[in-house]
């Protein structure tokens, strides 16, 4: 027969299970998503301006007219959009053209983001010769630096998928302390029409490196 001492050691354990298991189900709940980090949003990356425009209305057969390379990537993987903030690789120790092969520059290399990579009429923002670029970060992790280049006169991003060759190196930032919105400005010359706008984040909090094209006019 169980005595009251033992049932109360009992009662007591049965307690202090419960209050650790509240506790490790509110840190789960509360704990913010692995996948909060940050994308360029001005000139916006091809993902955030497919989020940007239809992420409320993804089903609306018009993209298909409207938008016809949004509609190719929700078709492809419409997670793409949802997780415009989360193209990021670990590890890459700065070798970006060595861990990024010609061809997937748009998506960072990463298969589940390749129809950021396919050519076509991408929606262009418009943009003089010095224009200011803005990084939204969720997580306010900072940046090692920001490395920015600009397509070279004579590739079509309507027709080419991008390649290190055809790339201009415009410049590179020093560092950003941890912020949720950082700005910078990057100043060009000689572009007309269409380009696009390839950019590298290079992290602060570890080795995570992003990489994005902005689709541009040049005016």
């Amino acid at each position: 027969m169980r005595t009251r001492s033992t049932s109360g050691f009992v009662a007591r354990r049965r307690g202090v299970i419960t209050v650790l298991i509240g506790v490790l189900v509110s840190m789960f709940l509360w704990a913010p998503p692995a996948s909060a980090h940050g994308t360029i949003v001005s000139p916006a990356t091809r993902a955030y301006q497919c989020w940007q425009t239809w992420g409320s209305q993804h089903t609306n057969p018009a993209m298909q007219q409207q938008d016809p390379m949004c509609w190719q990537a929700f078709q492809a993987n419409a997670d793409t959009m949802w997780n415009w903030m989360s193209a990021l690789r670990d590890g890459l120790g700065g070798n970006f053209q060595g861990s990024t092969p010609d061809g997937q520059l748009c998506s960072n290399a990463l298969s589940r983001n390749n129809s950021l990579n396919t050519p076509g009429p991408w929606r262009t923002t418009s943009v003089g010769s010095n224009f200011t670029m803005k990084l939204l970060d969720q997580a306010s992790h900072g940046a090692d630096y920001f490395r920015v280049y600009v397509s070279k006169n004579g590739f079509d991003p309507t027709t080419q998928r991008l390649g290190w060759g055809n790339l201009d190196f415009i410049t590179q930032t020093g560092r950003y302390a941890p912020a949720r919105d950082i700005s910078f400005n990057v100043q060009t010359s000689g572009y007309r029409g269409h380009h696009i706008v390839f950019t590298i984040w290079q992290a602060s909090h570890l080795d995570q490196t992003y990489m994005w094209c902005s689709d541009v006019n040049f005016g």
